[in-house]
């Protein structure tokens, strides 16, 4: 075999291979495609309820096993009550000590969602009689037109204004406090200026050295009743100078 059919072998086995991958990436796109509408048609068939007080020494995995009898729940968002509101994560789990104040819980169908809370808000919420939030209330609504990405949009934002404020309060602080050690650093160095002048006083005073004070010549002052006592020039005197008539 020829060196140049070699060459058209090769080039021809290139051309394949790019063919390939160019189809291989149209495909994986289509696929991309196809799993965002699938997505968004999930996510226009969900529907998410709000709960504006969460009884105490209840989380998200109990409020679960509650409303989970009503129908499928997709995703819980529970806020921490006394501290930052924070993004939703999957890895993040509540503590059996953390209390909540507000919640939010997405349901795969809206259309139960509104069910749900038509049919709870206001009522006991019941369950076992042992339980601390057996004589509680549901307090729940149903959000119209409402998305978990705008939860987690709003609480992105609240986010990022929380770590601007801390980062200007922090701000602050570092100023406070460098103004502060700069004051400290003049403290001492006028303490040190301080505890100079006293050893030397205190060396001149054991050694019985005087303290030489210089002087230095300088020239009277003119007494005020000089002036009247100097001779004054007659008018006629100064007529015969100067030619006066």
């Amino acid at each position: 075999m020829n060196s140049s059919e070699k060459e058209k072998e090769v080039a021809e086995i290139e051309a394949t291979e790019i063919t390939s991958n160019g189809e291989n990436a149209k495909v994986k796109k289509t696929k991309k495609k196809n799993k965002k509408k699938v997505a968004s048609k999930d996510a226009e068939k969900r529907g998410v309820c709000y709960l504006s007080r969460i009884p105490p020494h209840m989380d998200h995995v109990k409020l679960r096993h509650i409303l989970s009898q009503f129908g499928d729940i997709q995703r819980i968002f529970l806020s921490p009550q006394g501290s930052a509101t924070q993004v939703p994560s999957k890895r993040s789990r509540g503590s059996r000590d953390q209390e909540y104040s507000e919640g939010w819980v997405e349901f795969g169908d809206k259309r139960v969602a509104k069910r749900v809370a038509n049919m709870l808000n206001g009522e006991q919420i019941g369950g076992r009689k042992r339980s601390s939030f057996y004589y509680d209330l549901w307090n729940i609504k149903y959000l119209s037109k409402f998305k978990w990405d705008d939860l987690t949009e709003e609480l992105a934002f609240k986010k990022a204004i929380r770590e601007q404020k801390l980062a200007v309060e922090l701000s602050a602080a570092k100023r406070e406090r460098d103004f502060y050690l700069s004051r400290v650093d003049q403290s001492r160095a006028l303490n040190a200026i301080e505890e100079r002048l006293k050893k030397k006083q205190k060396i001149e005073q054991d050694s019985g050295v005087a303290k030489v004070i210089r002087h230095f010549p300088q020239t009277k002052p003119i007494a005020a009743d000089a002036k009247k006592s100097k001779p004054e020039l007659s008018d006629d005197v100064l007529d015969a100078v100067f030619g006066g008539s």
